[in-house]
């Protein structure tokens, strides 16, 4: 007969902690690699730091991050709702990448930009779909012969998500004006926004006022009905949290 007891509980401890453009979960791209715009950094924690753990790593030029949900509730359910299907349509959650999920446990594949081995290692990071603050429990290298496969079957997901198109009003242009890192604070919230980060469930009522942070500022947009019937997200303000 087949043991069915419960295997001992495995411990885990974070090598590093993610610093990165995005405060909270809403607003975070759903998946990595599209908003290519966002800073991200992975810092490495005592004894991980020693510029030895990541030797060579610089030859590639994407890395693949298990890390830790660590916003999401402790409690999972079999079936969850994926936002690709509205909301409203479940799936089983190992039929997804919901956050939601036994052990938290997120993979994300990010670019590699740099290493820093000045002060302990930091990596400089791409493309990244982590909170800041997210706790990363390992790291390896992407290898494209192995793990490239354009003819596997994406489910209820084939393709990427529709984008809609950005716009900024005039407040939101003048302060854009007065900053540094106008270009690439503009390209941020137009990746992140085009998305459509509001919830699944939710209405197009072009009075309503949603935020979404991004690096240290809040970003208070609205949907706009097109004539053509189509919607696109206005930025309202960008202002400082």
């Amino acid at each position: 007969m087949s043991d069915h007891s419960s295997p001992p509980a495995i411990s885990l401890s974070p090598i590093g902690i993610i610093e990165s453009d995005f405060p909270d979960k809403f607003g975070v791209p759903r998946q990595p690699g599209l908003a290519p715009s966002a800073r991200a950094a992975l810092q490495l924690l005592p004894p991980y730091d020693d510029p030895l753990t990541v030797r060579g790593l610089e030859a590639f030029s994407h890395l693949w991050l298990t890390f830790l949900f660590h916003h999401s509730p402790e409690r999972w359910t079999p079936l969850v709702r994926p936002p690709r299907l509205g909301g409203n349509r479940r799936v089983g959650v190992f039929a997804s990448r919901s956050t939601h999920r036994p052990n938290r446990l997120g993979l994300s594949l990010v670019e590699l930009i740099g290493v820093d081995t000045r002060d302990g290692v930091r990596l400089r990071l791409a493309g990244a779909d982590l909170v800041h603050g997210t706790p990363v429990l390992d790291i390896k290298p992407y290898l494209p012969w192995a793990e490239a496969r354009p003819e596997a079957r994406a489910g209820f997901a084939p393709e990427a998500p529709l984008q809609l198109p950005v716009c900024f009003a005039h407040a939101a242009e003048a302060t854009l004006a007065k900053r540094d890192d106008a270009a690439s604070l503009r390209s941020l919230i137009e990746e992140v926004l085009s998305q459509d980060p509001r919830p699944a469930y939710r209405d197009d009522d072009e009075t309503r006022r949603y935020g979404v942070r991004l690096r240290e500022l809040d970003i208070r947009f609205r949907v706009v009905a097109t004539p053509d019937g189509s919607s696109l997200l206005e930025v309202l303000e960008i202002v400082p949290e």
